[in-house]
């Protein structure tokens, strides 16, 4: 059974597959549900200080490179403009933007690409790794909702 939460673990980890690969995993496999969504939370955040803090240089230095250099234009244009919009449409509310940018469980909107954009726009270190955490929190409810049909049921 560890194998199977590290497994949990190292998928929520991965950049766009994130919490909402994990749960549905770990449902899926017949993983305690507790015991698994806090696995998945802890994987998810694992990397979300080492991206805010190094990510954008390594994306930097990378971009013009031959082999990786496409990759990491692709990745700091998707967190530039992710960020920009969420500072367009936020103001002075940018850290609950965050929150619920990183809350919402669809492709590029987890904690990888939140982080990214809050390291790209400058954003406060502590504030911003409290708004992913909630979002992740809350991603990880619903993404954990969705993999036992409580909205099937609810709207069905």
């Amino acid at each position: 059974m560890f194998k199977k939460y590290i497994l949990v673990f190292l998928i929520s980890m991965v950049p766009l597959i994130e919490i909402r690969g994990a749960i549905p995993y770990a449902v899926g496999i017949g993983l305690p549900k507790i015991t698994s969504y806090i696995i998945a939370i802890i994987g998810n955040m694992a990397p979300v200080p080492v991206i805010y803090l190094f990510a954008r240089k390594v994306l930097e230095w990378g971009k013009d490179k031959k082999i990786i250099g496409k990759f990491f234009s692709w990745c700091l244009i998707k967190g530039e403009r992710g960020g920009k919009k969420l500072e367009a449409k936020a103001g002075k509310g940018l850290y609950w933007a965050l929150f619920v940018f990183v809350a919402i469980p669809f492709p590029g909107t987890g904690a990888w690409t939140g982080t990214l954009a809050a390291s790209i726009l400058n954003m406060d270190f502590k504030k911003s790794v409290a708004a992913v955490t909630c979002g992740v929190l809350v991603a990880g409810l619903i993404m954990m909702a969705v993999s036992f049909g409580l909205f099937g049921v609810i709207f069905s």
